[in-house]
């Protein structure tokens, strides 16, 4: 974990209320895809934990949704301005274990982390399917990044507007892959543990306290005891996730 001043570069909107931030600083804590960052804001006492969108060189490329106070401010920021950020925060995901022909399934604000992982499984040279699930037309995001990486890449909304009518499961159940993996609302991530014909990874998301692993206030529950998400996490393996009825 390093904390420093990143500088911001772009602060761009993908649709009404997702945006996109290029910020330039010391990334050499940034060492897997599936990370995420810690940013302190004014005026809020506790830091926004983001995921890792991208990385290269001196860059890093955050997505977020405008949800609240934070992300509303951040919204509002221009090129020139700095934030303080927390990076090289969490485990990450461990492609090692991926086969030949992944599958990586992006959920609304889960989608950013799965760009890094695509980009580090095409380097290790699979056959990447992307599955990148929304409620509409008008918030669908990265779909061409994808695209341009190599993969082969499925759209699905909830009310069928754009690409496939339905979740992401609805591609997945008919699809052929080695392993998966997932980052999204925590309804999709029950689904996509009960449709998946294979084991796989998660990446959860969690309110956050600290963001390392002090507060203990995003523990979970897991086979083998309790993990802190911010530390332990964000991802976690299908065999180890314990469902809370």
């Amino acid at each position: 974990m390093k904390q420093g001043f990143f500088e911001i570069k772009e602060n761009v909107a993908l649709t009404s209320n997702v945006y996109k931030m290029a910020l330039k600083g010391d990334t050499s804590h940034v060492t897997n895809c599936g990370q995420f960052v810690n940013i302190k804001l004014d005026g809020l006492f506790l830091r926004r934990p983001i995921s890792v969108c991208d990385c290269e060189g001196d860059l890093l490329t955050i997505i977020y949704k405008v949800v609240g106070k934070g992300t509303e401010q951040m919204s509002k920021m221009v090129a020139g301005e700095k934030l303080d950020v927390l990076t090289g925060l969490g485990n990450g995901y461990d492609t090692s274990v991926s086969g030949n022909h992944p599958m990586l399934l992006g959920g609304g604000v889960g989608v950013p982390p799965m760009y890094m992982l695509c980009k580090k499984l095409v380097s290790e040279g699979k056959k990447i399917s992307v599955v990148l699930g929304f409620n509409k037309a008008d918030e669908v995001f990265y779909e061409d990044e994808f695209k341009a990486l190599g993969a082969s890449v499925a759209v699905t909304t909830v009310d069928g507007s754009y690409g496939v009518k339905g979740f992401v499961t609805d591609v997945m159940k008919n699809a052929d892959y080695s392993y998966f993996y997932t980052c999204g609302p925590e309804p999709m991530l029950r689904a996509v543990y009960k449709t998946s014909k294979t084991i796989g990874q998660f990446s959860f998301e969690e309110r956050m306290g600290c963001g390392f692993g002090a507060c203990m206030g995003c523990s979970c529950k897991t086979v083998t005891g309790y993990k802190r998400i911010c530390k332990d996490g964000p991802v976690l393996t299908k065999e180890e996730i314990l469902w809370e009825e």
